[in-house]
């Protein structure tokens, strides 16, 4: 298979086309798109020089018939196929007007001095001829690298880093600062490539989509996008609007109508939002990024995703949820990966589910195994089971009903981070708070309290393609999360100004304080196991809350004070 610029578009923007060229006959297809689409088809499975042969035979006989609508994506893949059949002068002829024009949303010099050309051209890379185009394609890069990197600093302008509180008299006057921060610029595009540093040598991208109109004094929802596949994608220097075209064309459509913006990061096999904990940090910290430089509704920040990504969604609701208000998956499989599900987290927050009954990922009965668990435990949970669907359901059109739903409940969501009543698990404290409360060391030598138990399922069945790619169900028996270490739990509630907790194999917490919880002016009571641990009257510190607002940049859940407490 061939390795193409930007492949996982292109692929997706063919996948729905593709069971049809199943039926299609290449000798007897004869308009363009039934060629170049066979073409395709045949070059996509080539294993040897002879299909590679048929494919560009097919692609030149669409040219020969119907040279009005040759387009690039032809042309770039038949000078593939010609630089691999090691006919230089045929690739070059077909290579030059999509290294000069592009390809949709591809610049041209990409398919030049891009990340893949020594693999897909190492046949022309000797040739006098591919020296010229990488002159030519060089000076193009640069230019266009330059111009993401002004847009880039025009979005970064301004905006919540110029906030300055030196002459800020003193806590409350500071609190009240950031509360009222509206202090935002008019942006002059509806869609930005942002570079994010993941490491001091490694980058990645994510891309920004507005609304069309913009206003910077009115805050605005958003809605990150998680992509699956990504222990086969690396990351992406920059991204266009091309991003919420093919599997992810009703998010842009729904998001439109609803004013909503929406953000899609590039994860990597190493740097990702599930199987490992390296890259986990990334869409808090982009968020982060964001809210520094447009009007975000900090009480309407939302994730969702497909397959891998909506496991990175599911995983940000049972680790690290205190920035969002709600989470939303697509064939999601529900379980954390780099440590214990705590199921109950969720009761502080919501998960929409999107399930099909064909999907490999995860099986029907374990879907609905969980939503069983979840009703039993009151929890705000939602599966929308679509049947006779595969993994891939947003590629099909009967997806779009789906996104209505999902955008109304977005609409009707608001984070609530002040809520009266907690629960919170944790096996590593790196992810030890929730809101108002923040497990910060656990006693894991000491007897759990007896509400503290694993809660875990069986699935005895999976779904798998054999060799004919016919999908079966084989008997299987594995539990639904893994519990690799042992965790902590606390919960409790506040009320007129006493906050009642109880903890299991916890050493130390942490209580947060805002004026929209407790009255200020009288002592904060906290209770842990029944006996009093806190008896403080609160105050606004000045230089907790400028440290904590710059970690977070959230406006609503300023905090003001906080309690440590040892066990």
């Amino acid at each position: 298979m061939y390795i193409c610029i930007n492949n996982e578009i292109l692929m997706r923007r063919y996948l729905l086309i593709l069971p049809i060229l199943l039926f299609f006959s290449q000798l007897n297809a004869q308009n363009y798109k039934e060629l170049t689409d066979s073409a395709l088809h045949v070059m996509w499975r080539a294993k040897d020089t002879t299909a590679k042969r048929t494919a560009l035979n097919l692609y030149e006989k669409a040219f020969k018939l119907h040279p009005a609508e040759i387009e690039n994506l032809g042309r770039y893949k038949a000078s593939v196929l010609a630089g691999n059949l090691l006919e230089i002068d045929k690739a070059f002829k077909y290579l030059v007007p999509v290294a000069k024009e592009g390809l949709d949303d591809i610049p041209g010099w990409k398919f030049v001095v891009g990340d893949f050309f020594d693999k897909e051209y190492a046949n022309l890379l000797n040739d006098k001829r591919w020296e010229q185009l990488s002159i030519v394609a060089s000076v193009q890069k640069k230019a266009f690298l330059k111009d993401l990197n002004d847009k880039q600093v025009e979005f970064e302008k301004n905006g919540l880093k110029k906030m300055v509180f030196n002459k800020v008299d003193d806590g409350k006057a500071t609190y009240q600062k950031i509360k009222n921060f509206n202090t935002f610029l008019v942006k002059k595009e509806d869609g930005y490539s942002i570079k994010f540093n993941v490491t001091d040598s490694l980058n990645t991208s994510y891309f920004v989509s507005l609304p069309k109109n913009y206003n910077p004094k009115k805050s605005y929802p958003i809605l990150f996008f998680l992509h699956g596949a990504v222990m086969y994608n690396s990351f992406s220097d920059y991204q266009d609007r091309s991003v919420g075209d093919g599997w992810n064309r009703y998010y842009t459509k729904y998001a439109a109508l609803h004013d909503v913006i929406m953000v899609y990061p590039s994860g990597s096999k190493q740097y990702n939002w599930m199987s490992t904990d390296h890259g986990f940090f990334m869409v808090p910290a982009m968020l982060r990024e964001i809210k520094q430089s447009i009007n975000i509704d900090d009480d309407k920040v939302f994730i969702t995703g497909h397959s891998n990504g909506a496991t990175g969604s599911f995983s940000y609701l049972m680790k690290q949820q205190s920035p969002f208000a709600g989470f939303y998956g697509f064939n999601t499989q529900p379980k954390v990966r780099t440590g214990g599900t705590f199921i109950k987290n969720i009761l502080n927050r919501s998960y929409f589910n999107v399930s099909t009954d064909q999907d490999y990922y995860y099986p029907p009965g374990a879907n609905d195994s969980l939503n069983v668990l979840m009703k039993k435990m009151g929890a705000d949970y939602l599966d929308h089971r679509y049947n006779g669907f595969p993994h891939g359901f947003p590629a099909y059109e009967e997806s779009e009903p789906v996104y209505p739903l999902l955008f109304a409940d977005l609409a009707g969501r608001k984070r609530n981070p002040f809520h009266h009543q907690i629960y919170w698990e944790c096996d590593d404290v790196k992810y030890g708070k929730a809101d108002w409360l923040e497990i910060t060391q656990l006693d894991t030598v000491g007897k759990k309290a007896d509400w503290h138990q694993r809660i875990n399922f069986n699935i005895l069945k999976l779904l798998s393609y054999d060799k004919k790619n016919d999908l079966i169900a084989r008997d299987t028996i594995i539990k639904a999360f893994n519990f690799p270490r042992k965790s902590a739990a606390v919960k409790g509630y506040f009320k007129n100004n006493e906050f009642h907790l109880e903890s299991s194999a916890v050493k130390s917490l942490t209580v947060y304080i805002s004026p929209e919880m407790v009255d200020m002016t009288k002592p904060v009571i906290i209770y842990i196991n029944g006996i009093k641990k806190a008896d403080k009257k609160p105050a606004y510190n000045k230089s907790f809350i400028i440290d904590n607002f710059n970690r977070t940049y959230d406006r609503k859940a300023v905090w003001v004070d906080r309690i440590d407490i040892t066990i």
